[in-house]
């Protein structure tokens, strides 16, 4: 693909990528000469849990979710993936480069990939990205014991108020159009029931609010208390 059909859009999202910031224009022209564009519908998968690796996702637009199915159907969000996340860096470095998750699109969106094969390259060649790389993914490792600490050893009214407390911005949780209560009960690892039982009781003690878009946090430090208790 010559430069002047390379997409610049493209380029645009390959230079905000943290693991590519420190490449030069050239080396930044070859990744986006060969980078695959992807859009995907609400609800289409992005790729199965188990399927060989293609590459590096990069998030171009719109929001997704990975998670770990059960046979019965039943889901566990891993991570909820917005503009500008990668994900699948662990694929591409196994020995056995397979999918360890599914990712489905939440919302109508695209997403970058930039090929296995050129990634590898890239890491041997490139040593600032391969220890970005590294520290990404040992972020992700350390965020995952979390995941199986809060799933083990806290009870869901434990791990509903550190989310909460966790991802609202001035003590407001905005919701987005996808993230329903089933949504966010399998990120808690629980059922819509028993999420929307700890919301109301929630609201009931004063300690938040809830809005059609959003959650108000009104007592912090009560909801900090309730963060901490551990699992029954």
């Amino acid at each position: 693909m010559s430069n002047d059909r390379i997409p610049p859009k493209i380029v645009e999202t390959l230079a905000l990528v943290p693991y590519f910031e420190g490449l030069d224009a050239a080396t930044l022209t070859t990744i986006a000469q060969a980078t695959i564009h992807r859009d995907y519908c609400a609800g289409q998968i992005v790729f199965l849990e188990g399927e060989p690796c293609v590459g590096l996702y990069i998030v171009q637009e719109g929001w997704l979710k990975a998670v770990k199915l059960a046979p019965t159907g039943r889901e566990q969000v891993l991570r909820f993936l917005g503009p500008g996340d990668t994900f699948s860096e662990i694929s591409v470095l196994a020995v056995t480069p397979n999918n360890p998750a599914t990712v489905i699109a939440l919302e109508p969106g695209s997403v970058l990939i930039v090929p296995r094969e050129m990634m590898l390259q890239l890491l041997d060649n490139h040593a600032g990205l391969a220890r970005l790389v590294i520290q990404n993914l040992a972020s992700r490792v350390m965020y995952l014991v979390s995941l199986v600490e809060d799933l083990s050893l806290r009870s869901v009214e434990a791990r509903l108020a550190r989310l909460l407390l966790e991802n609202a911005s001035e003590g407001v949780l905005h919701r987005r159009r996808w993230a329903t209560q089933s949504e966010m009960a399998a990120r808690l690892g629980t059922v819509p029931d028993v999420l929307s039982r700890m919301l109301r009781s929630l609201a009931e003690e004063g300690i938040i609010r809830l809005e059609r878009r959003e959650i108000q946090i009104l007592d912090a430090a009560k909801l900090e208390m309730k963060a901490r208790d551990a699992k029954i």
